[in-house]
């Protein structure tokens, strides 16, 4: 499978001859929908905490009688159908929300979502990405020369280097990653993904 390349004057530089099962593959919507799930839930953690029943400080003295008032039963004031009580089912710091995905599963969907946004025109790849200073205006020019100034972008390299990371964090539309440190949510998040040449080697090593 051909890509074609571009250079940051936004010029013809080639052609890349890519893995076609990386970014060739069917669209699995079902696949994608259970990875980027999956990816949320595991960046969660447990930030609420409710008490319970042992928490509330509260008399634990039976309110009335059992009998003869005429009321309904009640045992403690710290019950969860009390104003004031406790919760039945509380939230806790320690609460775990991650969801098991086998490691082949992830790659499968990954390579389902790079093959979509190559179907969709969202990926751009591009032969290098040489910022001579580290200044926002040389990266915005960049993006210009490649029609890219408009949208939301995810850029992917294989080593950030000191220029591209400072030309590049001023700018809220525009995320610099490494080529190991891309997920399913921030590639279908962002309307334009770059790539670099050797980001995209090294993401058919890790995915194929």
């Amino acid at each position: 499978m051909e890509l074609k390349l571009v250079n940051v004057q936004g010029q013809d530089a080639g052609i890349l001859n890519v893995n076609e099962a990386v970014f060739g593959r069917e669209y699995n919507e079902a696949l994608v929908h259970q990875v980027v799930t999956a990816f949320l839930a595991n960046a969660r953690s447990g930030n609420n905490k409710q008490k319970t029943r042992s928490e509330i400080s509260r008399s634990t003295k039976k309110p009335w009688n059992q009998k003869g008032t005429g009321r309904a039963r009640s045992g403690t004031a710290s019950s969860p159908i009390w104003r004031g009580g406790a919760r039945a089912f509380p939230a806790s710091p320690e609460e775990n929300f991650t969801h098991k995905v086998n490691r082949k599963m992830y790659r499968a969907g990954i390579a389902s979502i790079l093959s979509k946004l190559v179907l969709d025109g969202r990926l751009v790849v591009t032969n290098e990405l040489n910022i001579d200073t580290p200044k926002t205006k040389s990266f915005v020019s960049a993006l210009d020369n490649m029609a890219l100034s408009n949208d939301t972008v995810l850029v992917v390299v294989d080593e950030l280097t000191e220029n591209v990371f400072y030309a590049s964090r001023n700018l809220p539309t525009v995320l610099v990653l490494e080529a190991h440190q891309i997920d399913p949510y921030t590639l279908l998040r962002c309307n334009k993904v770059v790539f670099t040449q050797k980001a995209i080697e090294l993401v058919q090593e890790q995915y194929s």
